[in-house]
C-alpha cells in the first residue's frame, strides 16, 4: 500500500498498519524475531504497564522503530530524508537506518499523529545514550546488536546533553519506552494483534485542528524536529529532549 492520498484518520491508520505489517517479512537485527513481533511486544508491555500510560505512549511503542522499515520512497516523501545504513554497511550487516528515529519521528508528524507520539518514537535512540550515561548496569543489559548500534549513534550521554535529557519533557516515559523496547525480543512470546491497535490509532488520530495548525507543509514543527535533509547535511543528529543537535559518526 502506497502512502494515502487524503490524510484521515482511517487512511493513515490503514497506511501504518500495512507498513507494520509487511515488516513481518523483517528480521528484527541481532534476534530471532521479526520487526512486527518486536513492535508489537513493545506495544503490549506498553498496553500493560503499571501505573498505566496513556495511550498516544502505548502508539509511540508500537511504532518506534517505524523509521527503520518504512519504504524507502515512502519515507523520501513525507521527510525529505533518505534511508542509510550505520556505518555505510550493506543491508545484510547494517545494525539499522542512520537516523531512524528522527526519519520515524518526522514521518508521523507529517501523516498528523500528536506530537508527543513523534516526540518519543524520535527519543528511543537518544534515551538509550541517556540510560547508558545514568546507569551503569544498562549497557552491560543492551544486546549485542544494540552496543554496535551505539558506537554510531554518539555513544553514552555526558554534561549538559544529560542534564538537559534530565529535565526535559516527558523524559520518563522516553525511557519507559526505551526499556520495553530492550526487552521485546522474546521468541514465540503470544501478545495482542496488530489488528487490535486500530481504533487505538484512529482514535489519537482523531484531533482538533488547533492542535496541528503550526505544523509545517513537511510535517515538521518548528522547534520539533529538524528536517531529516538537514541532518543529513550538516551530520547532526537531534537529540530527543533538548531539541539540539549532537554529531554522529560519519557513515
Amino acid at each position: 500500500m502506497g502512502l494515502p492520498e487524503r490524510k484521515t484518520p482511517v487512511s493513515v491508520a490503514e497506511y501504518v498498519l500495512s507498513v507494520l505489517d509487511a515488516s513481518e517479512r523483517t528480521p528484527y537485527i541481532g534476534e530471532d524475531i521479526s520487526q512486527l513481533q518486536h513492535s508489537l511486544q513493545a506495544a503490549a508491555q506498553a498496553a500493560s504497564t503499571t501505573p498505566p500510560v496513556d495511550e498516544l505512549t502505548q502508539v509511540a511503542a508500537l511504532l518506534h522503530d517505524i523509521g527503520q522499515f518504512t519504504p524507502a520512497a515512502d519515507l523520501r516523501a513525507l521527510t525529505g530524508g533518505e534511508a542509510k545504513n550505520l556505518g555505510g554497511q550493506a543491508a545484510s550487516q547494517s545494525v539499522g537506518r542512520v537516523g531512524h528515529e528522527t526519519l520515524g519521528g518526522a514521518m508521523l508528524l507529517a501523516l498528523g499523529f500528536p506530537e508527543k507520539v513523534a516526540r518519543l518514537v524520535e527519543s528511543h535512540v537518544a534515551s538509550k545514550r541517556y540510560l547508558c550515561a545514568v546507569d551503569v548496569s544498562y549497557y552491560d543489559r543492551l544486546s549485542d546488536a544494540s552496543r554496535k548500534s551505539l558506537m554510531y549513534q554518539g555513544g553514552p550521554m555526558s554534561g549538559a546533553e544529560k542534564d538537559e535529557f534530565t529535565a526535559g519533557e516527558w523524559c520518563q516515559e522516553m525511557c519507559q519506552l526505551r526499556k520495553w523496547d530492550d526487552a521485546a525480543k522474546e521468541k514465540d512470546l503470544r501478545v495482542r494483534d496488530l489488528e487490535s491497535w486500530r481504533p487505538v490509532i484512529e482514535g489519537i488520530l482523531i484531533t482538533s485542528p488547533s492542535e496541528h495548525e503550526s505544523k509545517l507543509v513537511s510535517g515538521v514543527r518548528p522547534g520539533l524536529l529538524k528536517p531529516y535533509h538537514d541532518i543529513v547535511k550538516t551530520g547532526q543528529l537531534v537529540t530527543s529532549s533538548s531539541r539540539v543537535a549532537r554529531p554522529f559518526a560519519p557513515f
